[in-house]
């Protein structure tokens, strides 16, 4: 008996207690946190270029391949070219944020992260099928820059109640959809913004390649913003952003590469949207269809209330 207990290092525990807190029970709270280790993360090219690719390709490309492509491809009672496109964005969108989160030195709130994604493809699924049917209207005359029932094809339906049914089809396709698509993706941006610091200055350096690829990224946050009428929630995140960077600067800490690279981003696309702004500020016609104290026109309004006349002229000349 006097052999075995002096072999036992610690007392037994209490039927039904805890295991006590240390480094043989990492998992507790007592145990060294990984985000307290302050890790480097380099900058991520290969996501940052494949999430700036695909959003290029599978969002700002799906109407104008839907466009281009002949219509006898894809007839109007079948999905489109550009549906396929958003059917794959739904897909390899989320998996690219789950990607990102996963290389955050910072470990990050899952459930949010799992919650967040889930909500995001469900809004992005339904803004595919009302963006669809809305966009396969401007083969019959359908005008972007006008309401719903300011439409030429739209205001002559009988009965009238078919007019309530395509607002019911745009309610879904630009306020629910895109408010349960956008609000998750900003929002595990900034889940991931928050882990992207460090208290080496010499780690707050970009390197070449993200520098080059800052420009399309910004450029595609101002057609995210433009055409998804977001600027709301877009501004809220970024001052977000702000508000942390100068929290996290008075406690000797700074962003690194990818912190940067997003914030950065950010700037520009704000400067690209006041120059927007600026540059349709007295356009009559898309006033009218934006009377809010935010004034910011979407691209594909302003393509189909100038552009695709100019393309029509030169089909007739």
């Amino acid at each position: 008996m006097q052999g075995s207990a002096r072999r036992r290092p610690f007392p037994a525990a209490a039927p039904g207690s805890p295991p006590p807190a240390g480094p043989l029970y990492p998992g507790r709270h007592g145990a060294v946190k990984a985000e307290d280790t302050f890790k480097t993360s380099p900058f991520h090219l290969d996501l940052w270029f494949y999430f700036t690719l695909q959003n290029w390709v599978l969002d700002f490309g799906r109407p104008i391949a839907m466009i281009i492509l002949p219509l006898e491809w894809f007839p109007l009672n079948k999905p489109s070219a550009g549906d396929y496109f958003h059917m794959a964005y739904n897909v390899i969108t989320p998996f690219l944020l789950l990607k990102l989160i996963e290389r955050s030195p910072k470990t990050l709130p899952r459930s949010m992260v799992y919650v967040s994604i889930i909500t995001f493809v469900m809004g992005a699924s339904i803004h595919l099928v009302g963006d669809s049917v809305n966009h396969r209207l401007i083969f019959s005359g359908y005008q972007h820059h006008l309401s719903v029932r300011e439409n030429p094809i739209i205001r002559n339906l009988k009965p009238e109640t078919l007019i309530d049914s395509f607002e019911l089809l745009y309610y879904y396709d630009e306020y629910l959809g895109h408010s349960m698509w956008y609000i998750p993706f900003f929002l595990i941006l900034f889940i991931y913004f928050t882990g992207c610091f460090t208290p080496v200055a010499e780690q707050s350096r970009m390197p070449v390649a993200a520098v080059l690829l800052m420009g399309p990224s910004s450029l595609y946050y101002w057609y995210l913003v433009t055409e998804g009428q977001i600027f709301i929630l877009y501004i809220f995140t970024f001052f977000a952003m702000m508000a942390l960077v100068m929290h996290q600067k008075r406690k000797g800490l700074v962003l690194d590469s990818n912190g940067l690279f997003l914030f950065y981003s950010f700037i520009i696309a704000l400067l690209l949207i006041a120059g927007w702004v600026a540059w349709l500020w007295n356009d009559k016609t898309l006033r009218k269809k934006y009377p809010g104290v935010i004034y910011i026109p979407e691209p594909w309004a302003f393509y189909t209330l100038h552009m695709s006349n100019l393309h029509a002229a030169k089909e007739g000349s």
